[in-house]
Order: C-alpha cells, then structure tokens, then sequence
C-alpha cells in the first residue's frame, strides 16, 4: 500500500519519535533543475564527527572537481546519531521541500519514503552504470524493495565486530577473544574476579546492536534472516533461549552505569578498566585517529562471538528524490557515489569500505584490510542489521525499541518475544 503525503506523517512520527505537526504544501512546479539556481546542488547528510566530517569533505571534493561550475550547499546536522537530521528531514518532505540527494541507511529505513513516493526508483541507473555486476547480490537483495532499488550505497561497515584490549585480556590469562557466547561468559567469570568489566554498554541503541549479534551468534545467519520476515518464530524456544543468552551477556556487563554514547562506552576498554564491547567498525577511527591507539597492540578487533565467516552490514545510502530541485546535478552525485573513484576516495578516509567489490585493496590497510577482505569474499554469508536500519522499517523498529527497553530491565524473554512478534503483525499487515 502506497501512502500519500499526508500519510507521510504519520511514518514520519516511527523516524524521530515524536509527533510532526505540518501542513503538506502544493507543489505544481515540475520543472526539475528550473525551480532553484541550475547551479547550486544540496546534499543533506548527518556526517560531522570525526571521520565522517574528513570522508565527506574528501568525496564532495572530487565531485566539485568534476563539477566545478556547481555551487554544492552541505547541509549536515550534527546529533543524536542521525535522529536530529532524520526530523529536520522529516519535516522537510512533509513540506514538498527536498534536499537534492539525502542521507538514509541502506534497506528497509527507507520503506517509509518509497511508500510515500518521495523518492525515484533507480534500477535505470543501476543499469546504465554497470552496477549490479559490482555491488554483492546478496547486498542488492537487502535493499530492494517491491523489487526496485531507490538509493545507492556509498559504503559498508560492518556491525558484528567485537572490540578488545589484548593487554587486558593477557593481564588476566586469556589467550585470545571468545569465539562463542558460551566461551565469554566463561571468560566473564575470570574478568570479574580480576576487578575487570567484561563488556561494555552504551544506551538503548547500542543494546539493540549488541541484542542483533548475540542473535545473529546464538541462532546462525539463516534462522537470523528469518526474524526479519518472521519465517523464524520469534516465540520459538531456540529464539527465547537465544534471547535469554543475551540477558546472561548483559549481566556481565556495566550496564547499571551504561555510558551515554558509544565513545564513552568504549573508553574503559582504552583504561584498561574493561575487556570487551561490541561496536561497529566505525568504532576503528576512534581508536586509531581520536585516541591516536595502534592496530593489534593497543586495541584488536574479531568477529563477534559465534559469527565467524558472516557479515553483519549496514551501509550509507543516497536517495534521488521526486521532486528534488538540480535533479540532473543529483543523477551526477549519484554516480560519482556508486563509482569505483568515488568510493575508493570516501571510504579509506571515513573509516569504512567499498559496497562494491572491486575497489583498490591497497587503500585498505591495518584494521580495514579484515572487513575488505570478507566483503569481497564470495564465501562470506551477509546479513542486515537491525541497529542500523537495514532488515525492520521504522514502524517495526520502533516497536521493537520500546520492547527492548522493557526486556533489559526485566529480563522476560519470551514477553519480549511475544510483543516483537505481535508488533510485526500489527506493523506490516
């Protein structure tokens, strides 16, 4: 079912958690790049933190290289990892008043905006650029949706990475990082005792993207897949069980102190006060570039318990929206976005890798050199995250966050079980 603009509004409200008041505007002006100035081009990002800021500047500046009579408008905004821009968005669709090319993450986070038919389809474009023969099939079943694709992925990171200090984990006689949940509530005990946090938390999102890997861990990447379809019984006992784990996994943790963000979640790790959080790979160019710390022997990095040979991914995406006012000049950006230049430019600098498989392995070097290698791996089994937008729609997801808050203060695995299950029902049908 397709909503109209309106309707539009009420997704909005499962984006940024409160309720959006607006009216919807007219907009009988489809004269494309004649409605603003031909040579200006808005690209709208939640990109300005360490990393992201450096990876975006060097991308926008090859595409004003290449572009140099187009005035590029940045218009980033900072905070609440993604969720301050994702409102101003929001508000900004509501009112017929597109970016030329927007920011969301790869797969079902943009349902919402396909249904509302704020963005154009671009399997032309995927054609026309030879795209389908070097993005994964397996990436580009993730993101098609009524099987169209409606944005371009500039980047992978890679959500099931478990984080560690080795001279921690050596002061304490631990040979190496746990390669089953089982395996580290072992290893927690021996933490314990030593005065050490066996693993650290931030706030309800970085639950949820620990949740998703003790998942992902405990049940497999097939029975893992088909949470997000239901063809996996959330209620089942091998799913309730796999849930309980995660209650266990947090009992070792600090979450009665649970950091505010991700960054200080991760520092009792640099103190030596903690052995272990589990982090996407942004989390690397925290390490390496904000702590100035050295790859393998200040900080190391495996898969997350359980997930050996499997990529847990969520991507950056950019969008051509209906109405958006250069939209030539965005057709453009889309292209330098998916381009093999493009991506080999953005990426070494922001801290992540190429969606595509044929970008230039040696810009891919210390920690980085891991997840390129996997990605281009065809053995590798890739699996959406649920954290980042990529298997649950806004509706869903937020549902699910609501649940999840109850389920770590009370630990009630199968009530939680039930209410992501009935949500599903009561959201998608």
């Amino acid at each position: 079912m397709r909503f109209g603009r309106r309707g539009r509004a009420i997704a909005a409200t499962a984006v940024v958690g409160v309720l959006l008041l607006g009216a919807c505007g007219d907009d009988d002006d489809d004269s494309g790049d004649s409605a603003a100035s031909s040579n200006e081009f808005e690209f709208f990002s939640w990109w300005t933190g360490g990393g992201d800021s450096e990876g975006k500047e060097a991308l926008l500046a090859l595409f004003a290289d290449q572009n140099p009579d187009v005035e590029i408008v940045d218009s980033a905004i900072a905070g609440g990892a993604g969720t301050n821009a994702q409102a101003e968005l929001a508000n900004r669709l509501l009112a017929d008043n597109p970016p030329d090319s927007y920011q969301r993450h790869a797969g079902k986070e943009l349902v919402a905006d396909i249904e509302a038919d704020e963005v154009e389809d671009l399997d032309s474009l995927y054609d026309d650029e030879g795209w389908r023969d070097v993005f994964p099939e397996q990436l580009l079943d993730l993101i098609t949706s009524d099987g169209k694709l409606y944005s371009v992925p500039v980047n992978i990171h890679r959500s099931n990475v478990l984080w560690y200090n080795p001279a921690v984990l050596d002061e304490v006689g631990i040979a190496a990082p746990p390669t089953t949940w089982d395996e580290f509530l072992t290893q927690a005990t021996t933490l314990e005792a030593a005065g050490k946090i066996p693993l650290t938390v931030g706030p309800t999102w970085t639950q949820q993207h620990l949740l998703e890997n003790v998942l992902l861990g405990e049940l497999g990447p097939d029975v893992y897949s088909g949470l997000w379809d239901v063809s996996t019984d959330w209620e089942s006992a091998e799913v309730v069980d796999a849930l309980d784990m995660f209650t266990e996994v947090l009992g070792h943790s600090n979450l009665d102190s649970a950091a505010a963000d991700w960054q200080p979640a991760i520092d009792p790790l640099i103190e030596g006060d903690a052995a272990y959080n589990v982090m996407g790979d942004w989390a690397d160019t925290y390490f390496r570039v904000e702590k100035e710390l050295t790859w393998e022997t200040d900080y190391g990095a495996t898969t997350s318990p359980g997930t050996d040979g499997v990529f847990n991914f969520l991507s950056d995406t950019f969008t051509l929206p209906q109405d958006a006012p250069h939209r030539e000049t965005a057709i453009e950006w889309l292209k330098l976005a998916g381009s093999k230049e493009g991506q080999d430019t953005f990426n070494p600098v922001k801290g992540s890798i190429p969606a595509r498989i044929d970008g230039d392995a040696s810009l891919y070097t210390d920690y980085l050199q891991v997840p390129f290698e996997d990605w281009t791996d065809p053995s590798t089994t890739i699996v959406g995250s649920l954290a980042h937008g990529v298997v649950a729609d806004n509706a869903w997801k937020t549902e699910i966050d609501s649940a999840l808050q109850e389920f770590v203060e009370s630990g009630d695995a199968e009530g939680f079980a039930g209410a992501v299950k009935q949500a599903y029902e009561d959201t998608q049908n």
